[in-house]
C-alpha cells in the first residue's frame, strides 16, 4: 500500500463520490455494500477489505460480518461478534479508528484463522458513524504487509466510512418505506375483497376475513394475492 499523497487524495474524493452517488440510487443494501469494500480496496490499494454491520434485531446486538471484496463468500456466511468481542467490538465501543501492526500478535484480534490463511498482517479498522454520533458497523483495510497507517490515510477512511454510513441508513430507510408501502396496499387491498364478500355473498367483516384467510392457506397464496382475484373477478363480472 502507498502512502497517502496528492494522487491518492484523488482518489479518496472519487471513493467518496462513487459512495454517494449509491445515496441516491436504487441499490439493494447487499449490493451497496459489496460496492463499499470494493471502491475502499481500489482506492486504498489494500489486500482486503471488510465490513460488519451492527444488528441491533438480536437481543443483545451482535456484529455481523456482511461484505469482503476478495475472502469467499462461505466465509462471510454467519460470522458474527458480540459488541464486546474482538478487533470491531472495540471500534463500535470505543467509536474510535483502531490500528494493528500485526493481528497474529494482537488479542484482541479474533479472526486469526483467517490471517494466516490469507497471509495478513497490518490493519485499521474505522467506525461507520452518524452525525448523531451512532456507530452502525466498522470498516476493515488488512495489508499483506508489516503497515503503518499514518493518521491522514485513517482520516480519510473515516471519511468514507461516515459517508459509507450514511448510504446505508438511506438504503435501509428505502427498504422500510417500500415494506411499510406494499403493507398498506395490501390491507388495502384485503379491505377491498372483504366487502366485496360482505356485500356479494352476505357475509359479516369477521367471517369474510376468515374466508379470505382460509382460501389463502388452502391455496398456498398470499390473502393480497386472494383478494387481487376476486376483485379481478368482480370487475370481470361487472364489465
Amino acid at each position: 500500500m502507498e502512502r497517502a499523497d496528492a494522487r491518492t487524495y484523488d482518489q479518496y474524493i472519487k471513493a467518496l463520490t462513487d459512495i454517494s452517488r449509491a445515496i441516491t440510487s436504487e441499490l439493494y443494501l447487499e449490493e451497496l455494500l459489496k460496492l463499499i469494500v470494493m471502491v475502499t480496496a481500489k482506492v486504498t490499494g489494500v489486500d482486503i477489505c471488510s465490513l460488519w454491520i451492527v444488528d441491533e434485531s438480536e437481543q443483545p446486538p451482535v456484529i455481523r460480518l456482511k461484505a469482503t471484496q476478495a475472502i469467499a463468500p462461505e466465509y462471510v456466511k454467519d460470522r458474527s461478534l458480540s459488541l464486546n468481542e474482538g478487533v470491531v467490538g472495540t471500534v463500535v465501543t470505543r467509536k474510535k479508528p483502531l490500528t494493528i501492526k500485526n493481528v497474529l500478535r494482537n488479542q484482541r484480534f479474533k479472526e486469526k484463522e483467517m490471517a494466516r490463511r490469507l497471509g495478513l498482517v497490518s490493519m485499521v479498522g474505522v467506525p461507520l458513524q452518524l452525525k448523531n454520533e451512532k456507530v452502525i458497523g466498522v470498516l476493515n483495510c488488512f495489508t499483506c504487509e508489516p503497515y503503518d497507517f499514518t493518521a491522514t490515510e485513517v482520516n480519510l477512511l473515516t471519511a468514507v466510512a461516515n459517508q459509507a454510513a450514511v448510504a446505508i441508513l438511506n438504503t435501509e430507510l428505502m427498504v422500510k418505506t417500500q415494506v411499510i408501502q406494499e403493507e398498506l396496499e395490501s390491507r388495502k387491498t384485503v379491505e377491498k375483497a372483504k366487502e366485496l364478500l360482505m356485500q356479494r355473498r352476505e357475509m359479516t367483516g369477521q367471517h369474510a376475513y376468515r374466508w379470505l384467510q382460509k382460501r389463502s392457506m388452502d391455496s398456498r397464496k398470499s390473502m393480497r394475492q386472494v383478494a387481487e382475484a376476486i376483485i379481478l373477478a368482480d370487475e370481470s363480472f361487472r364489465s
